[in-house]
């Protein structure tokens, strides 16, 4: 079902990597090419809602690991948190119904909320906001810890916005971006017109419609730095093609030459 639901999309494409560390240019052939490194999202140790130390590295940065999608909400917040988690949910169900894995929880994807009040959100707090939302720890974290670290996930490793407003909910400015990153740390983004990114805006139906389908193509990605099973096999898969030809005919000339003889 899930070949069906891809081949259904009108001209989709991957979405492209979009920060970059550095660019190299090297010349090939007589030609300038430049060489992009991508910047990838440092591993980091937080506690989710079940209380246990999770890890990036626990569901990426590996050639099985899964696609995340990633937010940042407080659970006092009396504004935009609650609709960003009932589309976190929306997005689980609708990329759960397009891939057709029954009862379980999409494999190919994990969903990572940060706290940006991570004094008040305590294990407890975060146990209760996600009974509210009936999140499921199987897929989906809500992290808690180290004030320092989540600010600088969101600010220097993600790039989006994240105020500190201390001990005053209405002062905590956040974006309703959710962040897709793929396997290997790599934050990716669909592009305009212009080569510009789109970024996916948790409040708006139709971004998050546009973050299913990429999640799911992205999964289907192919693995650029992996050869195929059949790179550099083709002349010997011709050969043992021609030497099987050869064979059957033979013996065909032997067999009718017997039956003659008889």
């Amino acid at each position: 079902m899930i070949f069906l639901y891809v081949n259904s999309l009108p001209k989709a494409k991957i979405p492209k990597p979009v920060f970059a560390d550095s660019v190299r240019s090297v010349i090939k052939n007589g030609k300038q090419l430049n060489d992009t490194f991508w910047h990838h999202l440092p591993d980091f140790t937080l506690t989710n809602q079940l209380g246990h130390l999770v890890s990036l590295s626990d569901i990426s940065l590996s050639d099985s690991g899964k696609i995340i999608v990633a937010d940042f909400f407080f659970t006092h917040c009396p504004t935009i948190c609650p609709p960003m988690t009932r589309s976190m949910k929306k997005l689980q169900a609708g990329i759960k119904k397009a891939i057709d894995v029954g009862d379980k929880a999409p494999d190919i994807v994990h969903f990572l909320s940060f706290s940006i009040d991570p004094e008040r959100d305590s294990v407890p707090a975060l146990k209760k906001w996600a009974d509210r939302f009936q999140v499921n720890p199987e897929n989906c974290w809500l992290l808690t810890g180290d004030r320092k670290k989540i600010y600088d996930l969101s600010i220097n490793e993600m790039k989006l916005m994240a105020t500190d407003g201390g001990v005053n909910d209405s002062s905590f400015i956040h974006t309703d971006i959710f962040v897709l990153i793929d396997k290997y740390g790599v934050i990716r983004t669909r592009r305009d017109q212009y080569g510009n990114p789109v970024f996916y805006h948790g409040l708006d139906s139709v971004s998050m419609a546009n973050l299913a389908e990429d999640i799911i193509l992205l999964s289907l990605a192919k693995d650029q730095n992996k050869k195929s099973f059949l790179a550099g096999q083709l002349p010997v898969i011709a050969w043992a093609m021609l030497i099987t030809l050869v064979a059957v005919v033979i013996f065909l000339f032997l067999f009718r030459r017997k039956s003659t003889d008889r």
